[in-house]
């Protein structure tokens, strides 16, 4: 199926003096609310579940994402391009979440599944151990990036009580 591709709101410049804009503005968000397509339907949403997935991944390089055409604006991204995952267990890039902490906006469903992973019985880490068992090439991911996976989503939550706290005072 044929494809259109959009640069990322939240792309990164890699200029060494020019900054993108997400990265001097704090109120970006009110920015990009008001462009199409983000300005009504999902892709906001899917934009800001994105970057929850790029951080959980570890993943900084978004530039684009593409759709589906033939949806036209009804539709939602695909995934591509995760070549830069998985590469710093160690090291935590807030600035993935830029989405999340400027609009402080996500949806339910994604608080709900990252709650269930956090404080339910299964970790992250451990379900996706054992989905990735039956790969050809187990192990595919370090005991290190899996556990990087739970202190990521513990970072995401604090995020989105950062946010509830920040709009609680508003």
């Amino acid at each position: 199926a044929q494809r259109k591709t959009w640069r990322h709101p939240w792309r990164r410049s890699y200029h060494k003096r020019r900054k993108a804009a997400w990265e001097t503005d704090p109120e970006y968000c009110d920015i990009v609310k008001d462009v199409s397509p983000y300005n009504q339907g999902r892709r906001l949403f899917d934009v800001i579940d994105l970057a929850v997935f790029d951080f959980l991944m570890g993943n900084m390089d978004r530039h684009h994402y593409e759709t589906f055409k033939m949806f036209g604006n009804n539709t939602y991204p695909i995934h591509l391009d995760h070549g830069r995952a998985f590469g710093k267990s160690g090291h935590d890039e807030i600035s993935i979440l830029a989405p999340l902490y400027q609009c402080c906006m996500l949806r339910a469903s994604t608080l709900s599944m990252l709650l269930s992973f956090h404080r339910g019985s299964t970790p992250l880490s451990v379900a996706l151990k054992q989905s990735l068992t039956s790969d050809p090439i187990d192990p595919v991911l370090e005991d290190k990036h899996l556990l990087a996976l739970d202190r990521r989503v513990a970072l995401i939550l604090d995020m989105v009580r950062e946010c509830l706290k920040n709009s609680d005072n508003a």
